[in-house]
């Protein structure tokens, strides 16, 4: 604790600190010197070393924060200009030849995709891998000095940016920025500065740049892309804001040597703007004022921008500068008066039953900031690495709470637990070394998310047991889930051990799929396991589909008549007509008696040939006989049917009658073809058409026609007599088997959206978005995609809007969209 401010150094109207997160666990023979090396931001450094030597293939080697191995293989493809991570920490190299690979953090190939066959063509000189609000995005400088941006691998869309007037050879510097959510390029070309945008190369001048400069030679954007600092080459440092409308200030570094690295370093909230500048061996902090702050390096270093400082990783060592928060300077400043000063000396000198203690308490209460000093022990106790230090200041406000009658816990439990969680994490063996304000902006579920890709599953576990994280939010199911696919694919055990160890671990987790782990387990050559791990899945849907995958058709077909639900047993039905040979088909049919009947009953309605030659081959001559004949009775019927309605139906209209007459003719007609047969399905339709709807019901109810089909004859029927009241009655009768998204479509099909809508609130969440859509209710289908989070949707509500007469609606969709992908 006497420590505390040993490495601070003042800059302006604040402090600076530069902190020793890890002695790196590595060992590199030269350094970082020779090496493309990439960082990932919010503290979990993982670096890909891609190193280039003559005599040896490069080797791609990943390590952790703490500089603890995590893959490593030689480089066998084409040479690599750029390594970057996304927001999913997947590694992303860029060829020269504009080929991007994405591995995950363990080395693992996932794929690939091109920028463009003019990338290809003339080749990269330079590239960047940024984030932006859509995702992790790439640009790419070609050798014929044009740029070509994808602002989302997840979601290829390459722009070709616009021409630079007068760029003879690589720009001195650039960089990309995203404003207004969308990203443009900052190119300096000697002292002329240019955006480039979709449509426009805009020359831009910043305000109050120094006249000395005749060049700018670096400039980086800050974590949020908020500002901007550019260095000339006279060594004056510009910061400002990235729209290049407001100066914050100017520094004279007084080294006029191009740096290596340039960083913006500025905490959330911080009223001082600074940036980091690193040449060989010296690195300079520069803020507001005119001193500077410099330290000196010992090896080859890189800077990661961070949201609330700048990470510096060497060869040896790994450290965080960062402006020191403002409660943990208002604390630890010398002669501070601060309340969460006074009380942290109170309590000191309350362990050593010193009176002193009471003095300080009394200072503090006589101004009424008792509440305030517990804030600022318990901020500034977030802000600290050292476990001891983040003890001693909660032991403060701890204290101090014991002389408040109304102070609210939640701050101060919240925190003990996100510190608890953090100390985790920033463990040497974890290596993943976030601040809280890192946590905070990153959320526990995409913490869990990351060691979930390292296969940190027992720490993922142990963290979503002590946040006590909500079941609805499935991150428990999410990390057990992946701890079983990871499991399944271990070669060392056998299928019983594995198929045991999942069930036990997996057995009061909700929601999670054993189809999914089965499937994994059989992509790795592991048949028998993905058996034995689906009968633990309830769900017989999800069961059979695999099964049929698996070749195990007979199994299939069992779980499928177990189940009870007789779609899932005409899909397997389906799907042996189409693999075995006849047959094999009626062989296995014949031997599930429950399948057979229900594949007669298709075949009376759809395929009567098939039909007759199950009949012939069991030489079951009463049902040949029936076959033939049951059309004939109910061709009598309806004809009985239409005299009985023509003596009580009345012609509306002429169309009417013209129907009536219509089916009489077709009826008569068909008598005449018996062994021809008059399809049921015909039978209905006509029966339908005229308005025979009890008939039709009895004719559903005597030969069990399976509801959706009725339901779909009738719906389609009703609609072209455009009998909407009828249909409306027959909407609300019962639950509709197809859904009501067919209702909807009907009516518009027909041009009647005063219909339609009556059925859109009745259409299931995933087919809200397309039934709003179909009566033209943008901001109903807006509602609907954003409340579902799914990306599809919501880009298909984009792709119908105006840009003239629904902008706030599209800017609100692809705030939404953003959020999604981020997830």
């Amino acid at each position: 604790m006497a420590f505390v401010t040993a490495n601070w150094n003042p800059l302006g109207e604040a402090f600076y600190r530069k902190i020793e997160l890890y002695e790196m666990g590595w060992n590199l023979k030269d350094g970082l010197r020779e090496c493309l090396v990439a960082a990932a931001p919010y503290g979990a450094l993982l670096k890909g070393h891609n190193r280039r030597s003559p005599s040896a293939r490069p080797q791609l080697e990943i390590y952790s924060s703490s500089g603890l191995p995590l893959a490593s293989f030689p480089w066998k493809s084409g040479v690599v200009k750029q390594l970057g991570w996304t927001v999913s920490d997947d590694l992303l190299c860029v060829q020269e030849d504009g080929t991007v690979l994405v591995y995950d953090l363990l080395g693992g190939f996932k794929r690939h995709f091109s920028m463009g066959n003019e990338v290809s063509q003339s080749q990269v000189l330079e590239t960047k891998i940024f984030h932006s609000p859509y995702g992790t995005g790439v640009a790419i400088l070609t050798g014929a000095l044009r740029f070509t941006l994808a602002t989302n691998i997840d979601d290829i869309k390459l722009r070709r940016l616009p021409e630079v007037p007068g760029l003879q050879g690589a720009p001195s510097c650039w960089a990309v920025l995203t404003q207004d959510r969308q990203s443009k390029v900052l190119l300096a070309n000697g002292s002329h500065l240019f955006i480039l945008d979709n449509t426009a190369c805009t020359p831009v001048t910043p305000p109050g740049l120094s006249p000395q400069a005749s060049s700018i030679v670096h400039m980086c954007d800050s974590f949020s892309y908020k500002y901007l600092a550019l260095l000339t080459d006279s060594g004056h440092v510009w910061m400002g804001t990235s729209n290049l409308k407001e100066k914050l200030s100017e520094v004279d570094t007084k080294i006029k040597t191009p740096p290596k690295q340039m960083a913006w370093c500025r905490r959330p909230k911080s009223q001082q703007p600074s940036a980091v500048v690193m040449w060989d061996g010296l690195l300079i902090v520069v803020g507001e004022c005119k001193e500077t702050i410099q330290y000196h390096l010992d090896d080859d270093s890189i800077l990661v921008p961070e949201l609330d400082g700048v990470r510096i990783i060497s060869g040896t060592h790994h450290e965080l500068l960062q402006e020191v928060p403002g409660a943990c300077e208002e604390i630890f400043k010398i002669a501070s008066m601060a309340p969460g000063a006074l009380l942290l000396e109170a309590h000191k000198e309350y362990e050593k039953e010193s009176q002193k203690a009471d003095e300080y308490l009394r200072e503090i209460k006589e101004q009424s900031l008792l509440s305030e000093a517990v804030r600022q022990c318990v901020e500034a106790a977030g802000h600290e690495h050292e476990p001891e230090t983040q003890k001693t200041l909660l032991r403060a406000a701890s204290f101090g709470k014991c002389f408040l009658s109304n102070f609210p816990p939640e701050q101060f439990v919240s925190m003990c637990r996100d510190l608890r969680v953090l100390n985790a994490v920033r463990d040497y063996t974890v290596g993943i070394p976030l601040t809280h304000t890192q946590f905070k902006q990153m959320t526990v579920q995409v913490l869990i998310d990351r060691l979930v890709y390292r296969k940190l599953y027992p720490l993922a576990i142990e963290i979503c047991r002590y946040l006590k994280t909500p079941e609805y939010q499935g991150v428990m199911s999410r990390v057990l889930k992946h701890w079983a696919c990871y499991k399944v694919q271990q070669k060392e055990e056998s299928d019983e051990v594995i198929a045991k160890a999942v069930s036990v671990k997996l057995a009061d987790a909700a929601g999670i799929s054993y189809s999914e782990i089965a499937t994994k387990a059989y992509e790795s050559g592991r048949t028998e396991l993905a058996i034995k791990l689906l009968e633990f899945e309830p769900r017989s849907g999800e069961q059979v589909p695999l099964l049929l995958k698996i070749k195990k058709s007979p199994l299939a077909l069992s779980k499928a008549i177990e189940s009870g639900d007789t779609d899932l047993v005409y899909t397997v039905v389906m799907y042996l007509k189409n693999e075995l040979n006849r047959g094999d088909f009626f062989m296995m049919l014949r031997n599930q008696p429950v399948a057979l009947s229900l594949y007669k009953q298709f075949c009376k309605h759809q395929e009567q040939d098939t039909l007759k030659d199950l009949f012939n081959q069991d030489d079951d001559h009463e049902e040949l006989g029936n076959l033939y004949n049951v059309n004939v009775l109910y061709i009598c019927v309806a004809v009985d049917e239409y005299y009985k309605a023509k003596n009580e139906f009345s012609a509306k209209t002429t169309e009417d009658e013209m129907r009536l007459l219509r089916f009489q003719r077709e009826l008569e007609e068909k008598k005449g073809e018996l062994l021809v047969g008059f399809s049921l399905h015909d039978t209905m339709t006509t029966l339908l058409s005229v308005g025979l709807h009890k008939q039709a019901e009895q004719l559903y109810k005597d030969f069990r026609v399976p509801d959706k089909r009725f339901w779909w004859l009738k719906l389609k029927s009703l609609a072209e007599k455009e009998d909407w009241e009828e249909l409306e009655k027959f909407g609300k009768s019962k639950k509709s088997p197809i859904g009501y998204l067919p209702f909807v479509e009907v009516c518009i099909k027909h041009h009647n959206k005063y219909e339609a809508k009556k059925y859109v609130s009745k259409v299931t969440p995933e087919q809200k978005v397309k039934a709003h859509l179909a009566v033209g209710d943008m901001e109903g289908a807006a509602e609907a995609a954003i409340e579902r989070r799914n990306e599809s949707e919501i880009s298909t509500v984009l792709s119908r809007c105006s840009a003239t007469t629904d902008h706030l609606l599209m800017e609100r969709l692809n705030r939404a969209k953003a959020t999604a992908v981020k997830k």
